[in-house]
């Protein structure tokens, strides 16, 4: 679980940890070209994410009557195509970083991709004694093959039914604390059953519901003995906020149903390197960067949703499949009584 929901940190921490040289050499290089390649190397990775946290908040259009419940165990993943995997570094874009053969732009790794071979960019910056210095480093490479494609997600979610068709629901994954990670994830939705309010609703073969729900990440990680550079308090803090508006219906048969429907997605996710960072432009001199930078991802998608549900007495099974700008899947494990 910790290893799943710790995702959206590894992006800048892969940043972070990369070497202290290169991260000395781009913050001197200025704190706008590390904002700037921080932006569009992390934003496929948490866009990634916020479409796998919102899989799964149903498996049926078919609201819970009065006291109706439902416990679920769920594993989320987002696919990731070879598009996420890189991005245009354009120099003209930045203030003082360059290729060393003179390249106007090339293809890098987001933090999902690999630079294979490894790419390099010139930075300047200047040194109070020296003057105009130049400094080759290697840009970070992502994730790669090693994520075997799949942004995974995973919670304990519950659901449970009110009357005249209202069933509230929420998910969380339990608080991970350690010495250098702190990391929670929630989410709370409801679903509205539109057919419930028909006179002919035990007649109708299909169900057909709304769905509005609301999840949130929140996470730090403490950088004070990986970053490799001189300063205090230095963490990486995320906010993530997502909202899923859903269309859904389904059929209504007693063993194995169907089920599928129209949503929309939006989600912001804010990445910020805090803390006080000590960086060192030559032999002597060191300038202190404050709280470098923010970067924020936004996604606003549609998505399209297909899946089917075993149910056999108080346990259920449901597979999905989210159409989007990430596909993603999902399996529940569930456990209810209606």
């Amino acid at each position: 679980m910790k290893k799943l929901s710790l995702f959206v940190l590894f992006c800048l921490v892969s940043i972070i940890t990369k070497a202290q040289s290169d991260i000395d050499a781009l913050l001197a290089a200025g704190v706008e070209d590390a904002e700037r390649f921080a932006n569009d190397y992390l934003a496929p990775g948490t866009n990634g994410l916020m479409h796998s946290m919102n899989a799964n908040w149903f498996n049926t259009a078919d609201a819970k009557p009065l006291g109706g419940f439902e416990i679920s165990v769920i594993v989320n993943a987002a696919s990731i195509n070879d598009e996420n995997k890189m991005f245009d570094l354009n120099v003209a874009d930045y203030n003082n970083i360059s290729f060393p053969d003179s390249s106007p732009s090339k293809m890098v790794a987001s933090v999902l991709g690999e630079n294979d071979p490894a790419i390099f960019v010139d930075v300047e910056y200047e040194d109070a004694i020296f003057g105009n210095q130049t400094e080759t480093i290697e840009l970070p490479s992502g994730i790669g093959e090693g994520s075997g494609n799949l942004l995974p997600t995973a919670f304990i979610q519950g659901a449970l039914g009110l009357s005249k068709g209202i069933e509230v629901k929420a998910r969380f994954v339990p608080k991970i604390e350690t010495d250098d990670v702190s990391l929670s994830m929630y989410g709370a939705g409801l679903q509205v059953e539109f057919t419930k309010w028909l006179p002919a609703d035990k007649l109708l073969p299909v169900a057909l519901s709304g769905l509005v729900a609301y999840t949130h990440l929140d996470g730090s990680y403490d950088l004070t003995e990986s970053s490799g550079i001189d300063g205090e308090n230095q963490r990486i803090e995320n906010d993530t906020n997502t909202w899923l508006f859903q269309f859904i219906a389904s059929t209504k048969l007693p063993i194995i149903n169907f089920y599928g429907g129209l949503g929309y997605i939006k989600g912001t996710s804010e990445s910020n390197l805090l803390g006080t960072y000590r960086v060192t432009n030559g032999v002597l001199t060191s300038d202190p960067v404050v709280d470098p930078f923010s970067v924020t991802s936004e996604v606003a998608s549609v998505r399209g949703t297909i899946g089917t549900k075993l149910k056999l007495g108080f346990f259920r099974i449901n597979a999905e499949y989210h159409l989007s700008e990430f596909d993603s899947f999902s399996v529940g494990v569930n456990f209810g009584f209606r």
